[in-house]
């Protein structure tokens, strides 16, 4: 079975360093774009006090929480350093200049 991923936009939308918003029936995602040009999909919750990561600063492979600074992995969602928590990463690709995210990110 061939596996439908849905198109949520343009991937230059999002500026380097940056991330926007995707509202799912299950919550928000944040989907960030590097300075590399990569791109990541995390639930859009700090796993410390629910924070926007949205909101955060994007630096390297993660993004710093908007509250209360904690350094959050864009790969796995996984807090760096001292801090301890996860918040849940998806799958995302870039293809032919279109966002393309994995749909198991709509169910819980």
């Amino acid at each position: 079975m061939t596996e439908t991923w849905l198109d949520i936009g343009a991937a230059d939308e999002i500026p380097l360093r940056g991330a926007r918003v995707v509202k799912t029936p299950r919550g928000c995602l944040a989907i960030f774009r590097t300075g590399a040009d990569e791109v990541f999909a995390l639930d859009d919750r700090c796993p410390h006090k629910g924070g926007p990561l949205s909101q955060g600063i994007v630096h390297g492979k993660a993004v710093t929480c908007p509250l209360h600074n904690w350094v959050i992995s864009l790969e796995t969602g996984q807090a760096q350093g001292a801090d301890e928590g996860r918040t849940r990463a998806h799958r995302i690709r870039v293809e032919a200049g279109r966002l393309l995210l994995d749909p198991a990110a709509l169910t819980a």
